[in-house]
């Protein structure tokens, strides 16, 4: 190898950031000899060593501390010269990466995205579901460009663009039982609630929600997937509090009752990105779009 590697150098950033070599396959897609493999190329390229080990797992050396100052400029150094010459282009092309919540891939992302490929054919979006904290730590890595989230979300390298205020629903089965008078914590605290998996920004609303009456819900239910709860719903097994996006049309809600909550609850959705993210034709589109339609 003649000359600095950056798929190496990019990997042994990971690796550092997330304190182990497994930990950066797994985000990679590899196994963990390949990313050692990497690690050690760069490594004999450089004829410095840049990793050691510790009782607490991995840390840079003092050469390793000083390729680290220089890997985030070398990056955003490729990246500009890249925009660059994507500029004398006129044409949108490229690839954009964008992490969001599967309730917004589903519901929000589909026919945005087929209004990109029909302008922008030449265009590459890459999409990635995840819990906002996974987003905007992925983001903070450039492992991703940008994301659709929950706020709160944050960080003192992040560019934080609020976009659609939306309102959460109860849902129940339209068969199950009359509709009720009013959706308050304290008469849902007796029915069976089949919730969003623990750890989400979603969830959290929703158990502040409650909290906020001095009510203590537990699920039936825990589920990541928002069509799983919605199917649990009618069939009678619960009720849940959701995105009104997701029961927004009326193949959505196929079977469903739907309300709004007393007190009425919001989510908040933001566009975020690095605050040092050098803007490409392709970027700018996708943001365009997620901020004219949310």
């Amino acid at each position: 190898m003649t000359t600095l590697n950056l798929g190496n150098l990019a990997t042994f950033r990971l690796v550092v950031q997330r304190g182990s070599f497994s930990a950066a396959a797994d985000l990679l897609g590899l196994s963990q000899p390949a990313v050692s493999l990497q690690v050690r190329q760069l490594e004999q390229f450089l004829q410095a060593r840049l990793i050691e080990r510790t009782g607490r797992g991995i840390k840079p050396t003092a050469a390793g501390m000083a390729l680290l100052k220089h890997g985030e400029r070398i990056e955003h150094a490729v990246n500009e010269a890249l925009l660059s010459v994507n500029e004398c282009s006129d044409s949108v092309n490229g690839e954009v990466s964008l992490g969001t919540g599967a309730t917004a891939c589903i519901h929000l992302l589909p026919p945005l995205l087929q209004q990109l490929r029909a302008r922008y054919p030449q265009l590459t979006v890459r999409v990635t579901t995840g819990n906002t904290p996974d987003i905007v730590r992925a983001i903070d890595e450039n492992r991703l460009d940008i994301g659709l989230v929950t706020l709160p979300a944050g960080g003192r390298s992040l560019e934080v663009m609020p976009a659609q205020r939306e309102e959460f629903v109860l849902i129940m089965a339209a068969s199950s039982q009359a509709p009720l008078a009013e959706a308050t914590p304290e008469v849902l605290r007796a029915l069976p609630l089949i919730a969003f998996e623990a750890g989400s920004g979603t969830r959290d609303l929703i158990d502040g929600w409650f909290r906020l009456a001095g009510v203590e819900v537990r699920p039936v239910m825990q589920l990541g997937s928002i069509e799983a709860i919605k199917r649990m719903v009618v069939a009678g097994l619960g009720y849940s509090i959701i995105p009104r996006m997701a029961v927004d049309k009326p193949r959505d809600r196929e079977g469903l009752y739907v309300c709004s909550l007393a007190p009425l609850l919001h989510r908040q959705l933001a566009i975020v990105m690095r605050q040092d993210k050098l803007l490409s034709k392709g970027i700018v589109e996708v943001m365009r779009l997620l901020q004219s339609e949310t």
